[in-house]
């Protein structure tokens, strides 16, 4: 496997048996002590393989880890889909490989070595073509080989980079392949080259996640804020602005004048007026399935806790504060992409994620949204 077939990783850490994708470089992972980011970081969301090639039989070799929780019934193996000249043609997965057992009562993991495996895609179409491979966006996979039936050439980035940093709804979850992603289908829908940020529960104003932003190469940058602050019940309202100022100070350091989205909460109705922390519901699970409720008391509201209505109140403060001297920073309301009226049609599954519709519908509505935010990409 060669580094220059990778593209949408931030790093790519050689190992005994190939290349494990990062989306957080060497030094911000030495930064973190959290094991759900460390955990998400190295799952490919957005990451893919990019080539030029007349293969008509390809085989993608990797060692998966596979994610069980305790009690619960095994999770789907994870999608890998094939891209042929900009259309979806293929589907697959890989079997075998790691599992990682969470148990969510305890809080503790374990993890079971495995051998490669290989995801065939045979009888493609004669001739040259662009092929991508986009990898599964929730489960972590590292690259040891593709086998083909003719010589592989990379293809170069050539499309405008897009840079997206958001929540578990941003990473997939719910989404059942890697290209129904919502940042994955407005980067398709927008003609734009995606490095996908979101992180499942970790996107929590991190100090260095700014820097990490800020160095990025990047020609659209966008953050996606608030649902991990409310779930996570991480701070209180007194933090939020001054961390977002933070967050929004280091990125600016690295990039002054680029286009920067910020975006405020989608519609989630368990938080809209509640506060986290975010638990499993205990009848869903005792139904085999996993579910969430708030679990704070809205009458603290008025101390400080968050809920998504104050952390919208206090989003739009501090970018209409920055909006004075900063004209390449705009606002994008997540109810206009995820409202009300979208919950009815599309609920949440989990009352916390996208449905896998509702992740088409806002990646379409983003990147419908761009031309007006960002007239000059």
């Amino acid at each position: 496997m060669t580094p220059d077939l990778v593209h949408g990783a931030l790093e790519l850490e050689p190992t005994p048996q190939g290349l494990r994708p990062h989306r957080l470089p060497a030094w911000a992972r030495a930064r973190n002590a959290d094991p759900q980011l460390a955990m998400v970081e190295a799952q490919p969301a957005g990451v893919r393989l990019a080539f030029r090639t007349s293969a008509t039989r390809l085989e993608v070799e990797t060692v998966p880890t596979k994610r069980v929780y305790a009690g619960m019934p095994p999770r789907p193996d994870g999608t890998y889909d094939l891209v042929v000249d900009g259309e979806l043609v293929a589907q697959g997965v890989v079997t075998g490989g790691r599992v990682m057992t969470v148990d969510l009562a305890g809080g503790g993991t374990a993890l079971e070595e495995g051998a490669p495996g290989r995801c065939v895609f045979a009888g493609l179409a004669p001739g040259p073509k662009e092929v991508e491979v986009w990898l599964p966006h929730d489960e972590t996979t590292e690259l040891v080989a593709v086998h083909a039936d003719a010589p592989l050439t990379a293809s170069p980035a050539e499309r405008p980079t897009w840079v997206h940093h958001g929540s578990s709804l941003s990473q997939g979850s719910n989404a059942v392949h890697p290209t129904g992603t919502w940042p994955v289908v407005a980067a398709r829908s927008a003609g734009l080259e995606l490095v996908n940020l979101g992180f499942g529960g970790g996107a929590l104003l991190d100090p260095f996640m700014g820097r990490v932003l800020g160095e990025a190469e990047a020609d659209l940058l966008s953050v996606k804020v608030g649902i991990n602050l409310v779930n996570a019940d991480l701070m209180r309202r007194r933090a939020l602005g001054p961390a977002l100022h933070g967050l929004l100070d280091a990125v600016r350091h690295g990039h002054p004048d680029t286009p920067l989205v910020v975006v405020t909460p989608l519609l989630c109705p368990v938080h809209e007026q509640t506060p986290g922390p975010a638990a499993p519901d205990p009848a869903a699970f005792a139904e085999g399935r996993l579910a969430f409720v708030a679990t704070g008391d809205p009458s603290e509201v008025a101390a400080g806790r968050l809920t998504l209505e104050v952390v919208r109140e206090e989003v739009r403060r501090v970018v209409a504060q920055r909006q004075a001297e900063d004209p390449a920073l705009v606002l994008l309301e997540g109810p206009e992409l995820f409202g009300a009226d979208d919950v009815a049609v599309h609920p949440l599954p989990d009352n916390l994620h996208l449905s896998p519709a509702g992740h088409r519908l806002v990646g379409e509505r983003f990147a419908a949204r761009l031309p007006a935010l960002v007239p000059d990409l």
